[in-house]
């Protein structure tokens, strides 16, 4: 196949109704005329290949892919037999530009003039979609194991506090009392725990939030708390305000930036950083605009053991942890339709937050 021929071939409007339903795909999406010259390409392509639609249209398929000899293997096998075909773990790249490994179906389109659509799926970000699928699922499991668990503990730690109560009324040895003190303590503390596991799981109440105001009231905790922390910021002023639950966002990024600087020991720098981001897919649904908020420190680390597990509930890398709040922080992150991801090695750990911005207004619902 000649992929510096030249045939003479209209431009594709991008107005053209057949193709408006392919900008809100999150399936990147180029269509290319005989001559393999772009004439469409959807956001999700723009933003894969990181070229505007000027950059690319009327651009050989080369600018945006390079010479892939797998990718130009399928495009002779489709304009030869007329069929659809599917490459996968196709490499691709092009000067300055890293090398991207996708899936590629291609599917010849019928009509006046012969034109290929090109389906593009980045393996890396299936491989996210299905990790985000995954968690979604084991943290509704674990909600509802401990939602479960929480009503069973609860209801019989209230008898056993107001039994030791009673016994203690009823003992004359002080030394005796002690111990029953000692039962209502580690039943309240339980109470509390349990109160908490439930607290977890209740609905959102979505309103119109700042989240650098969120964020600023979670500086103002952790500086009090942790006098020796350094709180440094890093925002991006020109973030509009979004829909969510201001109380749950809260106890989200304290939670994570509070076992931040306990990992520390007090001792060190937390960063809170917020970009905008574009064109992202949040569990199978594609999002023109999102919010990036990351607690980056410089501590000790997540052990290696633990990275995996570090979102269940009840696991702990310090003593005496109780193993929730990065539970919770999951938990409000996945009810306002966004994911966490945390990045850590000696020196630097990095959780990234990324919450959606829905067009039309608030998706959240409102519930008790």
């Amino acid at each position: 196949m000649d992929l510096t021929s030249s045939l003479a071939t209209p431009a594709i409007s991008t107005s053209d109704p057949s193709l408006a339903g392919l900008d809100l795909l999150s399936l990147a999406v180029v269509l290319v005329s005989e001559d393999l010259r772009v004439r469409y390409l959807n956001p999700a392509a723009q933003n894969l290949f990181e070229l505007s639609e000027r950059q690319a249209i009327g651009q050989k398929l080369s600018h945006l892919a390079g010479n892939s000899p797998r990718l130009n293997a399928a495009l002779d096998t489709v304009i030869q037999n007329g069929w659809s075909h599917t490459s996968h773990n196709v490499s691709v790249s092009r000067d300055g530009f890293g090398p991207l490994h996708l899936d590629c179906t291609i599917t010849p389109v019928d009509g006046p003039v012969k034109r290929l659509i090109l389906e593009f799926r980045h393996i890396d970000q299936q491989l996210k979609v299905e990790r985000e699928e995954r968690l979604a699922e084991q943290q509704l499991a674990h909600r509802e194991l401990i939602r479960n668990l929480a009503h069973e503990i609860k209801n019989p730690l209230g008898g056993i506090r107001g039994s030791a109560q009673l016994l203690e009324r009823e003992l004359d040895d002080s030394e005796l009392r002690e111990y029953t003190q000692i039962i209502v303590k580690e039943s309240d503390r339980l109470q509390d725990l349990m109160s908490r596991l439930l607290q977890s799981n209740r609905g959102v109440q979505p309103s119109e939030v700042s989240i650098h105001e969120i964020l600023e009231r979670v500086r103002r905790l952790i500086a009090a708390e942790f006098s020796d922390i350094k709180m440094l910021r890093d925002y991006d002023t020109s973030l509009p305000d979004m829909t969510g639950d201001r109380e749950q966002l809260i106890q989200a990024v304290l939670n994570i930036t509070r076992n931040a600087a306990q990992a520390m020991k007090g001792h060190g720098e937390i960063m809170l950083r917020t970009r905008a981001v574009r064109q992202v897919t949040l569990a199978k649904k594609h999002y023109r605009l999102a919010l990036e908020l990351q607690v980056i420190d410089n501590g000790p680390g997540i052990p290696t053991e633990l990275r995996e597990q570090i979102f269940y509930p009840l696991v702990s890398g310090r003593e005496g942890g109780t193993g929730l709040g990065l539970t919770i922080a999951q938990g409000v992150v996945q009810q306002h339709h966004g994911s966490i991801e945390v990045d850590s090695h000696p020196g630097r750990t990095c959780f990234t937050l990324t919450l959606p911005y829905p067009e039309g207004g608030s998706k959240l619902e409102s519930t008790q």
